[in-house]
């Protein structure tokens, strides 16, 4: 039985959806403030956090960030706001997926149900160390670097980088990073992608004179290392 943690200032809401989660065989527990929040996500362990953006006490992006420091929990983030600053800055703290209020229950079980599925199937993957030509990746340890430089990513760059480099050589579709890096479908905003491919430009490629992510006419992206000239 997966263990859900709801962090919610709102109780109705929290009371709504934990009744909902229940029903459908997992076990639940609540918080109404962000270190209320924190503290039972690192003494309870849940499989998946549904965390709110706006909470008292601690912030739902600062309680993601603390959390990613020490655990890849899968985090639903739950808000009223509908900016895409504000969806590009909750995945970068680490959020695998963003749902805005009101929303369908139904959505929000089939999105739990698609973020642990990706959860255990990341699990479960060969984490081995990637290297080419300089550039290394560990997915074990989230660590990356080029000739013992290290490169900070943010989780979902990191998770962007590695599915491509899985891929070395052929082509993916936007729609296909979407699904399997963020775990969902982004309806009509496939240009988070792109966001995201520029953040990872600037920090690989443009830094180090090299050329790793080849933008592929109509249809997405490809990992191939190159030497820039």
């Amino acid at each position: 039985m997966s263990r859900i943690l709801i962090i919610e200032d709102e109780v109705k809401i929290a009371r709504f959806v934990t009744l909902e989660l229940q029903h459908e065989g997992y076990e639940v527990e609540a918080a109404h403030d962000g270190r209320t929040g924190l503290e039972k996500a690192e003494s309870w362990k849940p499989d998946l956090l549904i965390l709110d953006l706006m909470l008292p006490g601690l912030s739902g992006i600062e309680v993601c960030r603390r959390l990613r420091q020490t655990s890849d929990v899968p985090i639903i983030m739950l808000t009223a706001k509908d900016d895409v600053s504000d969806k590009v800055m909750g995945l970068d703290m680490g959020a695998d997926d963003y749902m805005t209020k009101p929303f369908a229950i139904e959505e929000l079980l089939a999105r739990i149900r698609v973020c642990l599925k990706k959860h255990r199937v990341d699990v479960a993957q060969d984490a081995g160390t990637r290297e080419v030509g300089g550039l290394r990746i560990d997915p074990a340890s989230y660590s990356a670097g080029y000739n013992g430089t290290p490169i900070t990513l943010t989780k979902k760059e990191f998770d962007l980088l590695n599915y491509l480099w899985q891929h070395e050589n052929h082509a993916v579709t936007r729609d296909e990073l979407l699904t399997n890096v963020w775990g969902y479908e982004f309806t009509g905003d496939t240009n988070i992608v792109d966001v995201y491919i520029r953040y990872l430009r600037q920090k690989i490629d443009d830094k180090f004179g090299i050329k790793t992510i080849h933008t592929i006419r109509a249809v997405g992206y490809m990992f191939r290392y190159e030497q820039n000239a």
